[in-house]
């Protein structure tokens, strides 16, 4: 009897060895381990929430996703050892998807504001941005201060959201590029402020049925988005921008999304030390 009690307690004390053995021997660690160091979803992998349709900053094109800012962490993350894995998403839930680690960083041009910095943080800025203005073919608007008492179309949740809710505009709140867009084409709203470069775009591809009329410049600056606290992800993707300005990556792409673009002479992409 005793001794099967003693063969009994030692079965029972190797299996709650060997089961502590399989919690912690796994690929997949947790937060601050020696393989997942930045607290990924996925050792090795930086899962990234991006849009489908917003060229030239983030698209989906021949079932790639792409565009200036996409290219650019996909340079940042080489330089730390990671592959990325982009997966498309609206903006108006980006933030919150972040917040809540659905996805390790948020890639969309995203323009650095105190509101949003109550639900992500932030890299540094590695873009600035202008907001545009389109219309449809015949309108009479050409300017930022005719758009008083117009039905203006916004993606909810953006900084062009922000600026006509600012100003008192009459905004008509969609979730994507796509579906400002035909807005303009339905002749429900009156006109649409965008990012510059997308609406530039949007307007030469057209066909001359829409027009970029106007654009100002965007003062927060753009940047990555990451979960709140984890600290050690957002140091290394800063570390990482600056790699990729110091090696000609970051102006490389510029020329490549943005030809003719003029840099306000004050914007530093990064922390401002790399050249």
């Amino acid at each position: 009897m005793n001794l099967s009690r003693r063969t009994l307690t030692a079965s029972v004390v190797a299996l709650a060895a060997l089961s502590l053995a399989a919690c912690g021997g796994g690929s997949s660690a947790g937060s601050g381990s020696a393989d997942n160091p930045y607290d990924l979803q996925q050792a090795g992998v930086l899962r990234a929430g991006t849009l489908t349709d917003a060229p030239p900053n983030v698209f989906l094109k021949d079932g790639k996703f792409t565009g200036f800012d996409n290219d650019l962490l996909t340079a940042a993350a080489g330089k730390l050892g990671l592959k990325v894995e982009f997966v498309g998403t609206e903006f108006s839930s980006l933030l919150a998807q972040v917040k809540t680690r659905k996805f390790d960083v948020g890639s969309s041009s995203i323009s650095i504001t105190e509101a949003r910095k109550k639900t992500v943080d932030f890299t540094n800025k590695y873009d600035f941005g202008f907001l545009g203005l389109d219309v449809p073919k015949g309108s009479t608007i050409t300017s930022f201060e005719q758009l008083a008492g117009k039905r203006v179309a916004v993606v909810q949740g953006t900084v062009q959201d922000d600026y006509a809710t600012r100003s008192n505009l009459n905004p008509v709140r969609v979730p994507d590029y796509n579906a400002a867009l035909n807005q303009l084409k339905a002749g429900t709203a009156d006109a649409w402020i965008t990012p510059a470069e997308i609406g530039e775009k949007t307007a030469a591809d057209s066909g001359g049925k829409v027009l970029s009329v106007a654009k100002q410049l965007d003062p927060g600056g753009m940047a990555y988005a990451v979960a709140p606290g984890n600290d050690k992800l957002r140091a290394a993707l800063d570390k990482a921008i600056d790699e990729v300005v110091a090696d000609g990556t970051w102006a490389k792409l510029q020329k490549q999304y943005y030809p003719g673009r003029e840099i306000p002479a004050d914007f530093k992409p990064g922390s401002g030390s790399a050249q």
